[in-house]
């Protein structure tokens, strides 16, 4: 067995060593491997330089191309971020927005897990089917579906609160996260359950005992994008919430700081930024458990 086995793993080195000779030459490095990473780089986070600029510049340089360029900055100031935080309600625009991502987070996940392992752990008759139409309920436009959901929301007498979104969001939320889900109960190997099964446990045992606990990255995964959804969204809040203590940070940022044809590109900016910051900080911590949840979902 030995013997048949070495040729195979030799040839197996092998071939990655040619294939990786394209590498091996500086040159081919830098176009190959360098030169778009690079360039990857900077599209990635130009975005986020100009907002960090644009947030530390005083008025004075904002427009004043002649004088200062606009891609750096001369004497930074913090005025903006000190008025958007003590003069304006970005505060109370944050809690609100967190406060709506996480829980309809949490409402997401709790449906989703019981969705997907309903559908592929438990065989039944057009479970295909159901997962395919769960998911295609997802790639419904936000744009068609508010106008309905405004109706209910009005009817239900929840309008122009933070219930109104929590309650609204699973409706993109849901679809996604179980299809997410589906394909990563579908890497967790039915032995388990079978084994599970036979010494005497219930179907909820095996999912909170057995399941859950293999699928964490998989949760994680569903997670991240459930609140990055929530936390960016714009439609629902926009239409479900009136109240300037209500709004969410994208609504707010955009409806307080215009006025007419004044933008307060400062605070505009600051307000970008220090948004966009909780996500950041939520990737930058559970990237490795979202990457290889994306790859057990869609490897299978």
């Amino acid at each position: 067995m030995s013997r048949q086995t070495l040729p195979a793993d030799h040839a197996a080195v092998t071939d990655d060593s040619e294939g990786m000779q394209q590498f091996n030459t500086l040159p081919r490095r830098i176009f190959v491997v360098y030169l778009p990473l690079a360039c990857f780089v900077f599209v990635l986070l130009f975005p986020f330089y100009w907002m960090a600029i644009t947030a530390v510049k005083p008025d004075n340089q904002l427009t004043n191309y002649a004088e200062y360029s606009p891609f750096w900055v001369v004497e930074p100031t913090l005025e903006h971020i000190k008025y958007l935080l003590f003069e304006t309600s970005y505060p109370g625009w944050l809690w609100n927005t967190m406060l709506v991502a996480v829980a309809s987070t949490v409402i997401s996940l709790f449906a989703s897990v019981f969705a997907a392992y309903a559908i592929e752990r438990i065989r039944f008759t057009g479970a295909r089917t159901t997962g395919l139409m769960i998911f295609l309920a997802y790639l419904v436009p936000p744009s068609i579906l508010f106008i309905p959901l405004a109706f209910i929301v009005f009817q239900v007498g929840i309008f122009d609160s933070r219930l109104a979104l929590i309650l609204t969001y699973p409706t993109f939320l849901i679809p996604f996260c179980t299809w997410l889900l589906m394909g990563y109960f579908r890497t967790i190997p039915f032995e388990l359950e079978e084994s599970a099964l036979v010494d005497g446990a219930t179907r909820w045992q095996i999912l909170t005992k057995v399941v859950l606990p293999l699928a964490v990255p998989g949760l994680i995964s569903a997670g991240i994008f459930a609140f990055t959804l929530s936390w960016n969204e714009f439609i629902y809040a926009l239409t479900f919430i009136s109240s300037s203590e209500n709004k969410t940070v994208p609504v707010g940022v955009l409806t307080e700081l215009v006025r007419g044809d004044i933008y307060e590109w400062g605070a505009l900016m600051s307000g970008a930024l220090l948004g966009s910051l909780p996500v950041v900080i939520l990737y930058s911590f559970f990237v490795d458990y979202y990457v290889s949840s994306m790859t057990g979902a869609v490897k299978e």
